[in-house]
């Protein structure tokens, strides 16, 4: 989709914003029962809480950011997460098409209504305060599209996780346990951004997005204790996504992530943690991988919760870090899932191997004829009341 008009307003962006459901296929008719809003939290700390403007008070307005470097980048920041937003809705629009249960339905509306919601939350920040480049970059947000999703597309999405195919309900809980803690991270590296709208979105938004990887965590825990699913085909599932998130988060020895922490922009996840500990003073050259192994030792802690519904001696294993990787000190090298260095051509054939693959899938769709594949779960007593704080907090209502 290509947008002629000028968005001078938040309003024209908004009109937009449907153009763009309506261009994906995207039809959720329980859209109506939801609030697609900005909400900024009215509680964050004045105070910027690290990198060199320490302790100076929060950017209200762009213009008050002390050089135009500073400005570019927090763009960037803001439409950078404002793409992974849209893209996962369009990698995720036709689950709706083979819904195991009521309960699956209702968790994967919910979780593509939010990241739309989270998408106007950061276009908001661009349009109301970037000026006549931050409404430009909302735009955009809307005319690209995950690639695997729109083969036909020209302008694919801005980082190659969101550009991958979900293609069903294995890989939407895989996708939204692993890449979706990702977004946890990110988010919690942005809430003490030096910058106050961003501050104030992040909030919001991780208390949604806690929703995103908890239906994750639990899907994948009803598959396990279903045992319809071979755990090799998991596996296989599991290397692709963890893989993918482990590179969202960038290059090591990033100038982008240091600049962004001199700044004041994006700290690293557990600084508030690092801070009372007394590790004030960061290796700011090694702070992408620094994040990177907090979320591998996480995600490492949940296949071992796994592990333990699963009878017999096949095991989930946690990939290793330098495994299938296109970004960062191990990018585009021929190193195995358990960690070990192949030549080029073993390589190859070990992505066959430990990916999923297309006898995979054929599997898959026999296996999904029997809705009893994933453990049911009952429907919240009342699907949408946890918006009634929203709208109170939106409208005064």
């Amino acid at each position: 989709m290509q947008i002629n008009k000028r968005v001078s307003t938040f309003d024209d962006w908004m009109d937009y914003l449907r153009e763009w459901q309506k261009d994906i296929g995207l039809a959720i008719p329980e859209a109506d029962k939801f609030i697609m809003t900005q909400i900024y939290d009215d509680k964050v700390h004045p105070e910027i809480e690290f990198g060199d403007f320490k302790g100076n008070q929060k950017w209200e307005r762009v213009t008050q950011i002390p050089t135009q470097n500073m400005r570019d980048s927090l763009l960037a920041l803001t439409y950078v997460q404002g793409d992974t937003e849209f893209a996962s809705v369009e990698q995720q629009r036709r689950l709706m098409e083979q819904v195991p249960h009521d309960y699956d339905r209702y968790a994967g509306v919910r979780v593509m209504l939010e990241e739309i919601r989270h998408g106007v939350q950061m276009c908001h920040v661009l349009v109301e305060h970037f000026g006549q480049s931050g409404k430009v970059e909302a735009r955009k947000l809307l005319e690209r599209r995950a690639s695997e999703a729109f083969p036909d597309a020209k302008n694919p999405r801005l980082l190659g996780a969101f550009n991958e195919s979900v293609d069903n309900w294995l890989d939407f809980y895989t996708y939204t346990c692993f890449v979706d803690r990702d977004g946890k991270f990110q988010l919690g590296m942005l809430k003490p951004c030096g910058f106050s709208p961003l501050a104030r979105s992040a909030g919001p938004m991780l208390r949604e997005e806690a929703f995103h990887l908890g239906s994750g965590n639990d899907g994948l825990t009803r598959i396990v204790r279903a045992g319809k699913v071979p755990v090799p085909i998991i596996q296989r599932f599991f290397n692709k996504w963890i893989s993918c998130a482990m590179d969202l988060f960038g290059k090591d020895e990033s100038s982008t992530a240091e600049w962004g922490y001199v700044w004041g922009f994006k700290a690293r996840f557990d600084e508030e943690a690092q801070r009372k500990a007394g590790n004030i003073d960061p290796d700011r050259k090694e702070l992408n991988h620094h994040n990177r192994m907090l979320y591998h030792r996480e995600v490492a802690d949940i296949l071992s919760r796994l592990n333990s519904f699963i009878p017999g001696e096949v095991k989930l294993v946690m990939p290793d870090e330098k495994y299938h990787r296109a970004i960062g000190r191990y990018a585009n090298q021929p190193w195995s899932v358990k960690g070990e260095k192949l030549t080029e051509e073993q390589y190859q054939q070990h992505l066959k191997e430990t990916l999923p693959r297309p006898e995979d899938y054929a599997t898959l769709k026999d296996i999904f004829k029997d809705p009893n594949w994933i453990e049911d779960k009952p429907l919240p007593k009342d699907l949408w009341g946890y918006q009634e704080g929203i709208r109170k907090a939106t409208t005064g209502k």
